[in-house]
């Protein structure tokens, strides 16, 4: 498939109503702060709608955009590069239209992941110049056949994967004529309130991009998850494991990945690397008192589990994130709120861990993506992208939802190992046509 994407209109999208002058400055927090400077993104794939062509869909979802806007409005905003915060300007949301001349069913049936890099504004020059500083890029993309994809970015110091879907929600909802979710859940913007901001001028995090990664698709479904689970209940017994709790699918699927991925990384280095997986835990749950879903901000914690040579076995890889989680979740994380030197404490221990193979971590299962509705029926398939950061791992619910969809991202000559081992292979499909876990037919 040679045929490339090609962008027929850059416009901003400023909100239907001016943002009080009162809230024209939203501070960021200190969680804020520690998430680097990337976008957070979703792609989601519709099939063709008789009632409606391109250009409607386009008119449409421009001008409910505007109106979600004025709702959130940081989203339409401008980051500052010299201070911890946000100016709710109305300068607008980036949003983009564009064009393949293929048909969806096409590339479903063999997504190519280089390509998907196409259907997400932030991957072009073009658009990147025009969009500095830009909190929202969207893009609409048309097929051939009349499908459409639909990209959401939302800037990573606004608000996490949560706070993405709460816009989407709420915009898909106005979308369709639907006020209900978005008058009875309104967004609740976090911002310094939670944990002011510090001067981190003098806190240097490590740059994990590398040139030469190379991002894979990997599909587990539940049978083979189910054997995983199995596999690591037998571990648990064979090492006289007591404290033996309930595993998810989640956790199966992660510890086999970065099983496999710190094997491919020893190969290729020769020797074994110390490694690190940051996981991310939501902490809206875990407050004291528990934070609305629908808050907005950057309110996760990535949590540091140390992967020792002697832990390869999945059981002892399952145990140990589950452990460290728990443990932080009982004894820490309600403390987070109002308590910088406690938040502090457990970053300044992130440093510790600068010379070991760094891995991170971040699951979308279980929130609602497939419920993604803009009035023109539900995504065939959602998607997330390629990153530019080394050794990072994306979960993604299969449209089932009992399956699992990861996506990896290595360096070059780790992912060649990474994607040849058999205990992988036993588990997982290599990048299987999209069709095949949605419908069989558009």
């Amino acid at each position: 498939m040679g045929t490339d994407v090609d962008v027929i209109e850059r416009k901003m999208i400023k909100p239907s109503s001016p943002t009080p002058s009162h809230l024209k400055n939203l501070k960021l927090s200190l969680l804020d702060q520690i998430i680097p400077p990337m976008y957070g993104l979703i792609v989601f794939f519709y099939p063709a709608e008789a009632s409606s062509n391109n250009s409607d869909r386009s008119a449409r979802l421009k001008d409910s955009l505007s109106q979600t806007l004025t709702t959130f409005y940081p989203m339409a905003g401008r980051t500052k590069a010299d201070e911890p915060s946000i100016d709710c300007s109305d300068d607008g949301a980036l949003f983009v239209e564009a064009k393949i001349e293929i048909n969806l069913s096409d590339f479903l049936g063999q997504p190519d992941t280089d390509r998907l890099n196409h259907f997400v504004p932030t991957n072009d020059p073009t658009t990147a110049e025009l969009a500095q500083g830009c909190i929202t890029q969207i893009q609409l993309t048309a097929f051939q056949c009349g499908g459409t994809a639909v990209s959401a970015c939302l800037s990573h110091k606004v608000g996490d994967i949560s706070s993405l879907i709460s816009f989407l929600n709420s915009w898909s909802s106005t979308t369709r004529d639907d006020p209900y979710s978005v008058i009875g859940h309104p967004p609740v913007f976090i911002g310094d309130s939670l944990l002011p901001p510090i001067d981190m001028s003098l806190m240097q995090r490590k740059d994990t991009r590398s040139e030469k990664l190379v991002s894979k698709r990997f599909v587990f479904e539940a049978s083979k998850i189910a054997q995983l689970k199995a596999k690591v209940s037998a571990d648990m017994e064979e090492l006289s494991q007591k404290d033996h709790y309930y595993t998810s699918r989640v956790e199966v699927v992660l510890a086999l990945i970065l099983k496999c991925a710190v094997a491919a990384s020893r190969t290729v280095r020769g020797s074994f690397k110390q490694s690190v997986l940051f996981q991310a835990v939501n902490l809206r749950p875990r407050m004291d008192p528990p934070l609305p879903e629908n808050s907005i901000g950057n309110l996760l914690w990535f949590l540091p589990v140390v992967i020792e040579e002697s832990d390869m076995e999945l059981g002892i890889v399952v145990h140990k994130m589950k452990k460290l989680v728990n443990e932080f979740v009982n004894d820490k994380a309600m403390k987070f709120k109002d308590d910088v030197l406690s938040v502090l404490g457990e970053f300044s221990k992130w440093r510790d861990f600068q010379e070991m193979e760094l891995y991170s971590c971040s699951s979308w299962c279980k929130f609602p993506l497939y419920e993604t509705d803009f009035g023109w029926g539900k995504p065939m398939w959602v998607s997330s992208a390629s990153l530019a950061f080394k050794n990072s791992i994306i979960l993604v619910d299969t449209k089932e939802g009992d399956g699992v969809e990861a996506w990896v991202t290595l360096d070059e000559e780790n992912m060649v190992i990474f994607e040849k081992n058999g205990d992988l292979l036993n588990a997982a499909t290599f990048n299987p046509s999209a069709l095949d876990i949605t419908t069989q037919s558009l």
